[in-house]
């Protein structure tokens, strides 16, 4: 699959129906891809998806089943891909040696401290991620049990998205 941007990439794999896919897409620009991505309602028990589950039976744009396992093998993929594409990019990424890369997010929401840190706090896992791929890639030596975890927890569920979409 070719996809512009790594965030268009990694928001493929989100929505349940292909026809809500196929427009987030069409977005013209990542920034779009993830506002749109980020709207939509989740699977995971909250009052608040009450709202959510009416427009799922009505539009059915849920994410999909096992995103909140996926998401993290799926993002490694993906920026596995653009590193493989982009030497210029592993370069920089290698360039960095053994400094701690960290996402700094500006929007203090779940998405925001789940990735990066915004104010400070969050989990960084983009830039856990990136400190990772480094290590692949032959830079400096970097170990994460937690983030580990994460990635061989979500591989049977990124494997079966990827065979549901062909």
């Amino acid at each position: 699959m070719r996809f512009p941007t790594v965030e268009h990439a990694y928001q493929f794999l989100k929505p349940r129906d292909a026809r809500v896919r196929d427009w987030l897409m069409a977005a013209p620009a990542p920034s779009l891809v993830a506002l749109a991505a980020h709207a939509m309602p989740h699977n995971e028990a909250d009052p608040a998806e009450i709202m959510g589950r009416t427009a799922d039976a009505l539009l059915g744009f849920h994410i999909r089943p096992g995103w909140s396992l996926l998401r993290y093998p799926w993002m490694f993929d993906c920026e596995g891909a653009k590193y493989k594409q982009h030497t210029d990019l592993r370069d920089l990424l290698l360039s960095t040696d053994d400094a701690e890369i960290v996402e700094t997010g500006k929007v203090d929401d779940d998405a925001g401290r789940r990735w990066g840190r915004v104010n400070g706090k969050g989990h960084n896992y983009l830039g856990r991620m990136l400190m990772l791929k480094r290590y692949h890639l032959g830079g400096a030596p970097y170990y994460d049990d937690d983030l580990d975890a994460r990635l061989a927890m979500g591989r049977e569920a990124l494997r079966l998205a990827l065979e549901s979409v062909g």
